[in-house]
């Protein structure tokens, strides 16, 4: 690349082309030379381009030398590099490393990794996102947006668990890891078997609920002349009327802050707020807040030797996101759990069940240990259609545990 400082004299002063010439003489050796090199080459530079090739009125005497070498910046990336950045996923599968997971090992790893923030059963914790649920909810004043009503792309799943999850630690989870995660939110979501194995040979496999719920928003071509128009400056209204006053006003003190003062002014048939001057406005004591209403209650029958119900307990801390047991136990996301044992399925009143529950009510089913058992192991399996997100218990003792635990609630 080469230019001629003829381009630049019309523009610029002696001194710029000085500078310029200095620069386009050294080769990338010299570059690499340090401030100190280039600060000696500007200044020979500089004096044998003024005595030489300078004239009076700053017009050069003969043409400048043309450049031929390359500026030496940077280098070509290695390949190991762009595999690093590489890594993006597309809708059909294209960019998937080799790996797999299934929904067993995804509920270990997510309880390990995401239920802290997710929950146990992708519910969300305080502030952060649920994950599961929320079908047909996109329509309404509050949608539910989660993994299964809402991402239209699975892709977009797995390389945001990859790259982003878990929150603090992003990038440190395995290819598997993520594979599994994945296949688990599916679960969750009723969007696969517990049996499922993700991989890039069953990815295209999933139909997300949400794939065909995004368009392209052509409103700019085909709505907005409609309602658009050129903004009113001035004289829009023949009057105009003060209907309200603010009832504080907010001023800055020079110190900094701010105060809220009352609004002295009135208004003709609206309640008015007077002060001698500027009053501020006491806060009031905020109100004690009332103790929560337990939603686990001490088993009376059980004796603090009972090991057996104690573990039970722990157990359930599992289900407690969404059940609740014990004194005042009331429906939350799943229906109270008090006097379940022995009670006809889907039969808890002013809760609304899934058709599954609402089919075994219609039979008659009960409750019975070796029922409970056998839908705790495999919820989904158990019960085609349930809204219960819950992966299942896969150890015998907890089954027995939680079991006698319900057990000891009666209505």
């Amino acid at each position: 690349m080469s230019k001629s400082p003829n381009l630049f004299i019309p523009a610029i002063g002696s001194s710029a082309l000085v500078l310029w010439t200095a620069f386009a003489l050294m080769d990338r050796d010299q570059v690499a030379g340090g401030v100190d090199t280039l600060e000696t080459q500007i200044g020979q530079v500089s004096a044998t381009t003024t005595a030489a090739t300078l004239v009076a009125g700053g017009t050069p005497a003969e043409p400048a030398p043309q450049i031929d070498k390359r500026y030496g910046l940077g280098r070509a990336a290695h390949p190991e590099e762009i595999a690093a950045w590489d890594v993006d996923i597309l809708p059909d599968g294209r960019g998937l490393p080799e790996g797999s997971g299934d929904v067993w090992t995804g509920e270990e790893v997510y309880v390990d990794y995401c239920a802290s923030c997710h929950g146990d059963f992708a519910e969300g914790v305080d502030n952060w996102p649920v994950l599961a649920g929320g079908f047909d909810t996109l329509g309404n004043k509050d949608p539910v947006k989660t993994v299964g009503s809402y991402w239209p792309y699975l892709s977009t799943v797995w390389d945001y668990v990859h790259r982003s999850m878990p929150f603090g630690a992003a990038g440190t989870l395995t290819v598997d890891e993520t594979y599994a995660i994945v296949a688990y939110l599916l679960y969750s979501n009723d969007m696969v078997d517990d049996d499922f194995v993700l991989s890039r040979e069953t990815f295209t496999d999933v139909q997300m609920h949400n794939a065909d719920g995004f368009v392209v928003d052509d409103r700019a071509e085909a709505e907005y002349a409609e309602w658009r128009a050129e903004p009113c400056m001035e004289n829009c209204k023949d009057t105009v009327e003060i209907t309200m006053r603010s009832v504080f006003l907010v001023e800055t003190p020079p110190e900094g802050g701010s105060n809220s003062v009352m609004n002295p002014a009135k208004v003709e048939g609206l309640p008015s707020f007077t002060a001698e001057g500027p009053s501020f406005i006491p806060v009031a004591a905020p109100k004690a807040a009332e103790a929560p209403a337990p939603e686990t209650a001490e088993v009376a029958a059980a004796s603090d030797g009972d090991a057996l119900l104690e573990h039970g307990e722990k157990v359930f801390r599992k289900c407690s996101a969404c059940h609740a047991v014990g004194d005042g136990a009331r429906n939350k996301v799943g229906p109270h759990l008090n006097g379940i044992m022995g009670r006809t399925m889907g039969s808890v009143e002013g809760f609304k069940y899934s058709d599954g529950f609402a089919d075994a009510n219609a039979e008659g089913k009960v409750w019975t240990t070796e029922e409970m058992v056998a839908f705790l192991a495999k919820p989904k399996s158990y019960m085609k259609g349930t809204k219960m997100v819950f992966a299942g218990l896969k150890k015998d003792e907890d089954l027995e545990a939680i079991t006698a635990y319900l057990a000891s609630f009666s209505e």
